[in-house]
């Protein structure tokens, strides 16, 4: 696969002029429609460009921004099977902000599953038209003809054209409405493994990001900013940071101080020379508060519940075992290994920028709003992004660095430092859930009660597992107002609520003295034969993650001393996955080991990548859940780098994760998110198998 051959603006350039190309107008939303005449190119809009030149170059267009989930990679491999060419002939490129993609969003795990349809009919289409042309050409039936490896060929004689030979003719044929897709059990490049496209540049440090951009005449731009939630700007003196060597300028852009440098090193040291005075404009929280208030509202019921089926305080009234627990979970930042960043010239009306974010629409939106600009004044590139998990779905970078440069009159590469990044973040909101439950006579469960609170809210799933299994089911959710700017962060709601949901389930599965994995089938099953309201999930998919990570771990049969089980599922975006954590114990005290893990994600695209986006996802699940959180103290975020705001180390990380995926002829669902919830409790259940004690608030900070 080669990358980024040349630019966007060179590449319809040079093809517009050379002549004799193909292009498909495709258009994915509404009706097809009728092909233009850009030489040496196949376009399909608005979700995606392919192209074919007169020397049988295929590019696509890549829409959605590249985090790290894979789709610069995957998306190519869908084309080239369609299209019937190698994945390695196909040149990718990232696409510019443009309508006629639809969404270029990066969230919600939906690049991939989005994409994987009209990607598919995309390069069906264009093979179809090609095999036309084909046979035109040799005025023979097109049933005898055939594509493969960027030729059409005539099955009884056995000529052949290349595509590039063909783009001309094909470019003039009618765009069929309606095309046969290939047959999955025909499938040679959906499915393998093939390595990220971006491997060798990120490996050998090539400019891939947005910090890597230059311009002339660019500063760099570190911002000094309010020291915690509630406080302004007030006032500022720069003497003494305009004698440092390097700074240029220093401006005010909206509610902070930018120092503009030569040097990112100049830009710092100018910034800690700046004296700042900042006013108190609004409430100085402190997570004491927080949590004293959370308490107070899990006791209470709310006045619509999320989920209410049968009558759960008759239920608790007659008779039975009740079963109480608590569950805490902190605030949490995004923390990307890729710093916050956004280069931005701003002139004559006009803003380009360039940088990491999940949402360049919004992007476009909110600095043309900053600016008081007309949307279209405003360009946007995307580059590669080192991490997103929800930081990037928010425009505050870009809209930073926009009013930086319209301040100073020249363009800006504007940075934060980690420091920076960890204490002005949109945090994870934390959340505390209260669950009773009652087991009956019969050792089932039947009550079923969740009283759950969060900052912002956002801490309920309602109708996730078990809804629908338990006679008399409800859900309270609270919110508990905040000026500490919170956000989406990987997996969101899930992330939190899949530890409390899980955790409660193996202490009920161990009060029933049922096996925790027998116990959730034993629920499934009624969900299934008897289901109380709304089921919300897909039963059989659920139960064929649970099976297969049974199988895989060797469940209830492993006698090995000091190694310890425990297992969680959940269900989000689309996807079901199922873990289970091995914990040995050491000398020095208890460690993950191993993680067993299957997915339900539809057919996979690209093996490799599939398999890297779980293990991800529980490599972070685990820092999480073992180290990580975010405090605050009158309306200071208390941790500052990642020597205080802890993630998992090599020493700590386990030896093995093991990742399988059951085999589905399903569209794609979600990949870079559903990992993530069911690591904690997996881990937690594991941790109380060990050692009979109960972690109900993350981090658990074993050591």
């Amino acid at each position: 696969m080669i990358a980024e051959p040349v630019s966007r603006r060179n590449f319809l350039r040079v093809t517009t002029i050379a002549g004799g190309g193909l292009m498909i107008g495709f258009n994915l939303i509404s009706e097809a429609e009728t092909p233009h005449h850009l030489a040496d190119d196949v376009l399909f809009a608005p979700n995606a460009y392919i192209s074919i030149n007169s020397k049988g170059l295929v590019t696509l267009m890549s829409p959605n921004p590249e985090i790290g989930q894979g789709v610069k990679t995957a998306l190519p491999m869908i084309l080239a099977e369609e299209l019937n060419v190698k994945w390695d002939a196909v040149y990718v490129e990232m696409a510019p902000l443009d309508k006629k993609y639809g969404n270029q969003t990066a969230g919600g795990s939906g690049a991939i599953r989005s994409r994987f349809m009209p990607i598919r009919q995309a390069g069906a289409t264009a093979r179809v038209m090609l095999i036309t042309a084909a046979a035109s050409e040799w005025n023979v039936p097109e049933t005898e003809c055939y594509a493969d490896d960027g030729f059409v060929i005539h099955k009884p004689s056995g000529k052949k054209l290349g595509y590039g030979e063909l783009a001309a003719k094909a470019s003039t044929l009618p765009v069929p409405t309606d095309v046969k897709l290939k047959d999955p059990k025909d499938f040679k490049i959906i499915g393998t493994r093939v390595g990220n496209i971006d491997n060798k540049k990120i490996v050998t440090g090539q400019p891939l990001y947005g910090m890597d951009t230059r311009r002339e005449g660019m500063l760099f731009a570190m911002v000094s900013r309010p020291p915690a939630f509630g406080k302004t700007l007030d006032s500022f003196d720069d003497t003494e940071t305009r004698k440092v060597a390097g700074v240029k300028n220093v401006v005010k852009a909206g509610g902070v101080v930018a120092v503009l440098a030569t040097s990112t090193w100049a830009a710092k040291k100018g910034r800690d020379k700046l004296k700042v005075v900042w006013k108190d404009t609004g409430k100085l929280e402190s997570t004491a508060d927080h949590d004293i208030a959370f308490k107070d509202m899990i006791t209470q019921k709310s006045e619509t519940p999320s989920r209410n089926d049968g009558d759960v305080e008759k239920a608790f009234g007659e008779g039975g075992k009740i079963i109480e627990a608590v569950y805490e979970c902190p605030a949490l930042s995004h923390a990307p290994m890729e710093p916050i960043n956004f280069f931005a010239d701003v002139k004559d009306g006009k803003a380009e920028l360039y940088g990491p974010t999940q949402v360049p629409a919004n992007m476009r939106q909110a600095v043309a709003k900053a600016l008081n600009i007309p949307e279209d004044n405003v360009s946007l590139g995307m580059p590669r992004q080192g991490g997103g998990f929800g930081r990037k779905l928010r425009p505050d970078n870009g809209v930073e660095a926009a009013l930086i440069s319209a301040s100073a009159q020249c363009p800006v590469q504007m940075f934060w430092t980690r420091e920076d990044d960890i204490q002005g973040d949109f945090y994870r909101p934390p959340a505390m859930y209260k669950y009773r439950a009652v087991i009956g006579a019969d050792n089932t469960i039947s009550a079923w009660h969740v009283n759950s609170v969060a900052l912002n809210g956002g801490a309920s799933v309602p109708n996730g597992f078990p809804a629908a299994a338990i006679p008399h089911f409800r859900h309270d959710n609270h919110k508990l107002d905040t000026n500490i700017a919170m956000g989406p962060w990987r997996a969101p709601t899930s992330n939190v609520a899949a530890f409390a949901d899980e955790t409660f389930l193996d202490e009920l599965a161990h009060e029933m003295k049922k096996d925790p994995i027998a116990l959730r089938l034993e629920l499934l099953e009624k969900a299934k034969t008897a289901p109380v309201g709304q089921v919300r999930y897909d039963i059989d998919k659920f139960k064929s993650v649970i099976n297969l990570v049974a199988q895989m771990s060797n469940w209830g049969k492993n006698t090995k001393p000091n190694v310890y089980y425990g297992f969680a599922s959940y269900f989000s975006f689309n996807t079901y996955a199922a873990h289970v954590a091995e914990l040995t114990k050491t000398p020095s005290g208890l460690r993950v080991t191993k993680v067993f893990s299957a997915i339900n994600c539809g057919r996979v695209v690209n093996l490799s990548g599939a398999e890297n986006q779980v293990q991800g996802a529980i490599i972070d699940g685990l820092s999480h859940a073992l180290f990580s959180k975010i405090t605050f103290e009158q309306g200071a975020v208390v941790q500052k780098n990642f020597h205080t705001y802890k993630f998992l180390r090599m020493k700590d990380s386990p030896l093995e994760v093991i990742v399988k995926f059951v085999p589905s002829d399903d569209a794609p669902t979600g990949l870079g998110e559903p990992g993530l919830p069911p690591i904690a409790p997996a881990v937690g259940n594991a941790i109380f198998a060990a050692t009979g004690k109960r972690y109900r608030k993350l981090p658990f900070e074993l050591a």
